[in-house]
């Protein structure tokens, strides 16, 4: 797993890579808190393009992040996921609370 952080006006793109699983939750749950901590973070894109897989435990570390930023009134998008991986969060309904975008200056000029 290759995680990346970068920060744009307010603005945390998160940016994974490769199979994410149970294995890899709590790493990734415990780096973006640390951020999220530490940065005034609005909204949040999580950029998905390099992601090959995701299972329910990662889903549940979207969706925390998800309940923290959307309390403070701020958004959290997805963006460029595999087609393999859309089916995952289109199952799980996660596109119900989170916008998709095909790029992050698309996603970044729609939720800033």
């Amino acid at each position: 797993m290759h995680l990346d952080f970068e920060l744009k006006d307010n603005t945390l793109i998160v940016r994974l890579s490769g199979d994410m699983d149970l294995g890899k939750a709590d790493y990734l749950r415990n780096s973006l808190e640390a951020v999220l901590d530490q940065q005034q973070v609005n909204n949040l894109i999580f950029n998905l393009a390099q992601v090959t897989f995701l299972d329910s435990s990662i889903l549940g570390v979207l969706l925390g992040r998800y309940k923290r930023i959307s309390k403070k009134g701020g958004k959290v998008c997805i963006v460029e996921p595999q087609p393999q991986v859309r089916r995952i969060l289109e199952m799980s309904g996660l596109f119900q609370v989170m916008e998709e975008f095909p790029g992050e200056d698309i996603a970044l000029k729609n939720i800033g």
